[in-house]
């Protein structure tokens, strides 16, 4: 059980930086659990919990398009590098965690660039027999 839930995990892991690197909105969001919340460090140093932001709040499909819309719109996708580190899966097989690498940068159309670089936690759920992310920690350089 635990190969297919694995190879299941790499699925939506590879589905988001699909998302990312053709800028497919609907695409991204169909990873997301309706009860996800993103928590982002303010930088890829910030370990202590207590300088994490939340930017986007509970998971609006609306919100989170019209949001990721403008993001894509106005940036220029320049690398968007993802290695997973590893995957767990519960005993259960209706929870796992990867850690994944990144390296993602974004860039303005003033030059302004936007770089996602660290490591991150990504929890997902299985429900009705599919995966969908429901936590995600980082990105924070270890």
């Amino acid at each position: 059980m635990d190969e297919i839930v694995t190879k299941e995990i790499r699925e939506i892991i590879e589905r988001e930086t699909r998302a990312w690197d053709t800028k497919d909105i609907d695409l991204l969001l169909s990873i997301f659990h309706p009860d996800m919340v993103w928590v982002w460090p303010r930088s890829h140093n910030s370990h202590n919990p207590v300088d994490w932001e939340l930017p986007l709040g509970k998971f609006d499909y609306n919100r989170w398009k019209s949001v990721y819309s403008e993001m894509f719109n106005k940036n220029k996708l320049v690398r968007n590098e993802r290695k997973i580190v590893d995957i767990k899966i519960s005993k259960e097989g209706d929870g796992a965690f990867a850690v994944v690498d990144v390296n993602t940068l974004w860039e303005d159309q003033s030059g302004k660039r936007m770089h996602w670089l660290g490591r991150a936690g990504k929890t997902y759920v299985k429900v009705n027999d599919e995966w969908k992310l429901i936590a995600h920690s980082g990105l924070l350089l270890y």
